[in-house]
């Protein structure tokens, strides 16, 4: 197949390039850094370290949805949602 767009770098509002599922860890970094996150199952609390500037966040309660959110790390301390996926 055919793809024009596949030696041009994504930009911050392209779509994402993949996905993996999201094991919160407090010791592990993502095997990727993520640029959106899918709450898939159960709403919750999303504790995250900010690849950006290296800060822990922690987030309000939010409901099934996907969500902008650049993150090395999801945390499980912190972290009350369920069935996470990572958009990279």
């Amino acid at each position: 197949m055919y793809t024009p767009h596949k030696r041009q770098a994504p930009g911050l509002l392209s779509s994402a390039i993949g996905a993996l599922p999201i094991v919160p860890s407090d010791t592990a970094d993502l095997s990727a850094e993520i640029r959106a996150l899918t709450i898939g199952t159960a709403a919750g609390t999303v504790a995250f370290v900010s690849s950006r500037d290296g800060a822990s966040y922690v987030t309000g309660p939010l409901p099934v949805g996907t969500y902008a959110l650049f993150a090395a790390r999801i945390l499980a301390t912190g972290t009350t949602a369920t069935g996470l996926t990572g958009w990279i």
